[in-house]
């Protein structure tokens, strides 16, 4: 979904090829040249992206593992000591997204996405090694600081190699690496735990230190094997580089913001599309964090062990990654977004009423309620993802919003932290409560979105945004300029 005129043209890029592909764009591209560079894309941008992803949401939800291994006994927590050393990880990590997403946008990303990773791998060992809970809180504060720049990072990253509607297949293929590290960390956790004593440490020092480990060799290996922009990409020859722009250029067409001035800041920031993107990532981000932090605990209250519950959890995040594979594929195909999204809402919705009257329901039926929230919850939030994506336009505008939904959006994780009363256990009314409210929140700005959307996609259909055309920035509106129809 890149725009052409966003990209700086490479020193070695031939420009005779751009135009004569770019003159046809759309028309005469090659389909079959156009399908094996789609694959060789896949094959170079998605796979490590994907285990970045993977280990950078092991290593900040493997806390609710080590929780039902001995971390809160061995540390002295009390009371809401654990809520938290959850939310302080949100505070830097919400803070620093959007200027990470300015920098990644100036230096290669595979500079800066290994860099930060080797740096959060060393937070996640010294989360291991800590005596304290003030020295637990501090490791977390680094966590968040250092993982900040991976999630927006890459969604930008990845929303550079595909068109519109190719976006949420792939994004969500990248996005299932946080479901899979749902069901993985807790198959992972329990084969660590059992370290337990190994040089006098305990089972949940190991997990920390094994998987920070893990992640700051991964850290070394990503500077060579994350690639970076389409106009640098070494995965790329010429010919590929220019059919690749080509056919970006013919799915964006004029939108393009290539310079950020004082006019194209107001235009991002007076965006409501991006406000409303913001509401929706924050009420379903609520679920999402939930589940990875107290689904453990939620399944060992049901009269489970510590061991069983960890195994009993995979198979939660298993049906949410087919599932939410299954309806990336949907969405695409149909090139449409709102219903899907409220969809997901009603499923997790009717799980969340299920716990909420959980007196009459037996163990099993709570444990089938956690099947309806966390699949119902991945249905959605790769989507509002994606659907804010294909609403903007333009390099920095893209750059920005991708980093400002992610990061206030995380606020509804601090939320997911503080809502789960230890004092409240094993009922967690408030948790599933206020929860459930989250997602109507979200339902609430995606229904104003796909409103607001169709509103204006008539308006420019009737000519109302011509005027745009003869403004001094005409060349850089993004996605206002009147040619460009947003996606619902």
């Amino acid at each position: 979904m890149a725009d052409a005129a966003d990209m700086k043209e490479p020193t070695a890029f031939p420009a005779e090829k751009f135009e004569a592909i770019n003159d046809t764009a759309g028309t005469t591209i090659d389909p079959v040249a156009e399908k094996k560079l789609l694959w060789k894309c896949d094959l170079h941008v998605l796979p490590p992206l994907f285990v970045l992803f993977l280990l950078a949401f092991l290593d900040r939800a493997n806390i609710g593992n080590a929780k039902i291994q001995g971390l809160t006994e061995d540390l002295d927590m009390h009371g809401t000591d654990y809520n938290i050393a959850l939310f302080v990880f949100f505070i830097p990590y919400i803070l620093f997204e959007v200027p990470s997403n300015l920098v990644i946008k100036k230096l290669a990303p595979s500079t800066w996405l290994a860099l930060i990773m080797v740096l959060w791998g060393i937070s996640t060992i010294g989360m291991g090694l800590v005596n304290t809970f003030g020295g637990l809180v501090a490791m977390r504060v680094l966590l968040g600081f250092f993982e900040a720049g991976l999630f927006p990072g890459c969604v930008y990253l990845i929303s550079m190699y595909y068109k519109r509607y190719e976006l949420q297949w792939r994004l969500t293929l990248f996005f299932a690496a946080s479901i899979i590290a749902g069901g993985f960390g807790g198959l992972f956790a329990y084969a660590l735990a059992k370290m337990d004593g190994i040089a006098g440490y305990g089972g949940w020092r190991w997990i920390f230190i094994i998987e920070g480990i893990l992640t700051t060799v991964i850290g070394f290996v990503a500077k060579f094997w994350v690639t970076d922009w389409p106009e640098t990409a070494s995965f790329l020859n010429d010919d590929e580089r220019a059919l690749l722009i080509a056919r970006l250029s013919s799915d964006s067409g004029d939108a393009v913001m290539d310079r950020l001035d004082k006019r194209a800041a107001k235009r991002i920031f007076s965006d409501p599309k991006i406000y409303l993107g913001v509401l929706a990532y924050f009420g379903i981000v609520n679920t999402g964090y939930a589940g990875s932090f107290f689904i453990p605990t939620i399944v060992k209250e049901l009269g489970y062990t510590s061991a069983a519950a960890q195994i009993r959890s995979i198979p939660i995040f298993v049906v949410a990654t087919v599932t939410a594979l299954v309806t990336a594929w949907l969405t695409d195909r149909l090139r449409h977004r709102f219903y899907f999204c409220i969809v997901g809402l009603c499923i997790s919705s009717v799980g969340y009423i299920l716990l909420l009257a959980q007196d009459s329901l037996s163990a099993g039926a709570k444990y089938f309620a956690l099947f309806l929230i966390v699949p119902g919850g991945y249905i959605t939030q790769p989507i509002t993802l994606v659907w804010m994506s294909n609403l903007v336009s333009g390099h920095y505008k893209r750059s920005v919003s991708s980093a400002m939904q992610v990061g206030f959006g995380n606020i509804g994780g601090i939320v997911a932290s503080n809502v789960f009363l230890a004092s409240e256990a094993p009922k967690y009314p408030t948790g599933y409560g206020v929860s459930l409210g989250m997602l109507w929140i979200c339902g609430a700005a995606c229904v104003s979105l796909f409103f607001l959307v169709k509103s204006e996609n008539r308006k420019r259909d009737r000519g109302e945004r011509d005027h745009r055309l003869e403004e001094e920035d005409a060349d850089n509106l993004g996605d206002d300029h009147p040619h460009f129809r947003l996606t619902t």
